[in-house]
């Protein structure tokens, strides 16, 4: 998503030659170039103490089994995001957690993180947001993920130590 307008006064954006960054949009009224702006999300990967089962779940209605996933507050490191996030959405807390992976998401202009985390006691009470949860093993979350989705191609780089990203055309959700 590119921007074209000045977040701080409003003023369309101009492309403009920064001498060590290349191109960049700039505001003529603020005289100042202005950095893409993004979000930050962090998904995870979420496993029982054996690290032989996943933990996928259902949101908003949507038919198909995902990562859990959140954003990132402002001033919140994205490890601090992990924690809260399971504790929020299933009042689950980490035992350890392993960064895996990043990847922008153009549809809704994130930047996601992923990491593994270990929980030793899974038992999920999920708040509203979760529609249902399920432990899956390892084989079966692979064939139970939403095809084609930002959590699948997370969780085939996990299981299979490759990353590989399709184009995801005008999907909305990770």
């Amino acid at each position: 998503m590119e921007m074209r307008f000045c977040m701080h006064c409003g003023a369309p954006l101009q492309p403009r030659q920064h001498r060590e960054e290349g191109m960049l949009p700039y505001c003529a009224r603020c005289s100042a170039f202005r950095y893409p702006v993004f979000n930050t999300a962090v998904s995870m990967i979420v496993l029982d103490e054996s690290r032989s089962r996943v933990l996928l779940v259902r949101q908003y209605g949507k038919p198909h089994y995902v990562l859990v996933a959140g954003y990132v507050n402002r001033g919140e490191d994205a490890e601090d995001a992990v924690r809260r996030e399971l504790r929020e959405e299933l009042d689950l807390s980490v035992s350890s957690l392993q960064f895996n992976r990043s990847h922008y998401y153009a549809p809704s202009n994130t930047l996601m993180l992923n990491f593994t985390v270990t929980v030793a006691v899974m038992t999920p009470k999920p708040n509203r947001e979760i529609d249902d949860w399920k432990l899956f093993s390892l084989p079966d979350a692979r064939e139970n993920i939403k095809p084609g989705s930002l959590a699948a191609a997370f969780l085939r780089g996990y299981l299979d130590g490759c990353y590989e990203f399709p184009d995801y055309g005008g999907e909305t959700q990770p």
